[in-house]
């Protein structure tokens, strides 16, 4: 099969693209920086805002996997509005150059809670992605993951930089809420297998599947883990949830913080799966990596 993976050379998209060379399929990694394609991955230059900079690739492929998506985490450069921009328009983009090039098979990542009438821009736009996705004349699979770690992942290091933005608000390791939020981190090595049977496999044609890990940890017990594998000891205090509204406020219109009014917001719901669908790919929840467990604490 020759897949074309937009966002190729990214977190999840690197480790997709050498597991789908390793099961013997011709893989090009779509991207705006082509200089990192994985090897034995073919490489193309392009940006799936601009239509016409993503058909030449596309052409000739039998199925699309679109992995393009900015973080939840932080605001991204330009404002909320560059949510719309990837995830809406740019998966219109790939949906209709897959139309065109008559391919067999889409495999959209969303997220969990997608939603077009969402509480954050990133939920909304996500949710917009996956009504063009269904609407399409394509095979299409969608996964709503939790938060995915590993090597190169933003998750981990989330944690570490909450503690710098909130600090100047109150002392010692302020968390919004308590760090209340729950999340089902699932390591990006036990997701890959799951992208790779979505294109093999047609039972998984038409189906959106909620994934997550083996375990429910809230924000607090992410943060204890992560210093506790770094040997450091840390005295986490609440921030109340109205004093982190304002502190994001306030501080989200300085020029270069990393987060702003949608993040305040994407802490007042949990990140958790309602029913773990990892089932359907054979894949027992005891077998697969805890965050503990990668971090060399279990």
């Amino acid at each position: 099969m020759k897949v074309l993976v937009a966002g190729g050379t990214g977190f999840i998209g690197s480790s997709l693209c050498r597991a789908l060379v390793d099961g013997g399929h011709e893989v090009t990694a779509l991207s705006r920086t082509p200089e990192d394609t994985p090897e034995g991955v073919e490489s193309a230059l392009g940006d799936v805002t601009a239509y016409d900079s993503i058909e030449p690739a596309v052409e000739g492929h039998d199925a699309v996997v679109n992995l393009v998506a900015l973080s939840p985490l932080f605001e991204p450069k330009g404002g909320n509005r560059m949510h719309d921009r990837v995830h809406r328009g740019g998966t219109e983009n790939l949906v209709r150059a897959a139309e065109s090039a008559d391919a067999d098979r889409f495999v959209q990542m969303s997220a969990l809670g997608a939603d077009p009438d969402g509480d954050t821009a990133y939920i909304r736009s996500k949710g917009e992605a996956e009504t063009i996705v269904r609407e399409s004349d394509l095979d299409w699979t969608m996964f709503r993951p939790s938060v995915v770690f590993g090597e190169g992942g933003e998750f981990v290091s989330f944690t570490k930089r909450l503690k710098g933005m909130f600090a100047p608000l109150v002392p010692l390791y302020p968390l919004p809420g308590g760090g209340r939020t729950r999340f089902q981190p699932i390591h990006v090595d036990d997701l890959v297998p799951m992208l790779v049977a979505a294109l093999e496999d047609d039972a998984h044609v038409g189906q959106t599947y909620e994934v997550g890990g083996p375990e429910v940890l809230t924000l607090r017990e992410v943060t204890n883990l992560v210093y506790e594998a770094e040997d450091k000891g840390i005295r986490i205090v609440p921030l109340p949830m109205p004093l982190a509204k304002v502190g994001l406020t306030v501080l989200g219109a300085v020029p270069g913080f990393p987060m702003g009014p949608d993040q305040y917001r994407s802490l007042r719901f949990d990140n958790t799966t309602a029913d773990n669908d990892v089932a359907a790919f054979g894949v027992d929840e005891g077998s697969m990596t805890t965050l503990a467990g990668y971090l060399g604490l279990a």
